[in-house]
């Protein structure tokens, strides 16, 4: 009876082991804080500027230097208080950044819309989309007297990365990198 026991234990500490149960549980991304994150309005409309603060984990890292491209997504929705319906939605604005290796040139390279620019290192080009300053979220007419807020979601999307990636991928706190802000202004 010991010997079938033993073997049994034998048995279950391999499956336990295959199926990745005795790994250390990877570490959960360093989520974003904002260091600066101001709302101004003026006669050029409602301005956003915001900068935050935070490092790619290993994995991300690591993936990016293999080839895989990053991309970053910065969303804003303006809205205006009505006390008899859901707010009304004015406007939503977003910016994509891509981020890739050039492994050729050794460089890093950030896209934003048709413009591209290169780093020599990847906390140059990270620095690049983690700040952004003068973007207009609304025109001056969208907005009236009334009060008014701003939704503000910042995040690694991993939903436009090559479709093997997102399968890989699933499940993997390292890969969540999001950071949410609700601010009114007037």
């Amino acid at each position: 009876m010991g010997a079938g026991r033993g073997a049994w234990l034998a048995a279950f500490f391999a499956l336990w082991l295959v199926l990745g149960l005795g790994a250390p549980l990877p570490a959960r991304a360093e989520q974003p804080e904002f260091t600066e994150f101001e709302i101004t309005r003026n006669d050029e409309g409602v301005i956003l500027n915001f900068a935050l603060r935070f490092e790619l984990p290993r994995g991300v890292e690591d993936a990016l230097t293999k080839g895989v491209p990053l991309y970053f997504v910065a969303e804003a929705e303006v809205f205006g208080d009505r006390w008899y319906w859901r707010d009304r939605k004015i406007n939503k604005a977003s910016r994509v950044w891509r981020v890739a290796f050039q492994p050729l040139t050794r460089k890093f390279r950030v896209s934003f819309g048709g413009l591209n620019q290169s780093f020599d290192s990847l906390n140059d080009a990270l620095a690049s989309v983690r700040r952004v300053s003068g973007w207009k979220i609304a025109e001056p007419a969208q907005i009236d007297d009334g009060r008014h807020y701003v939704e503000f979601t910042y995040r690694l999307d991993t939903t436009l990365l090559p479709r093997p990636m997102q399968i890989g991928i699933g499940g993997q706190p390292e890969w969540t990198l999001l950071v949410e802000k609700s601010q009114r202004f007037h």
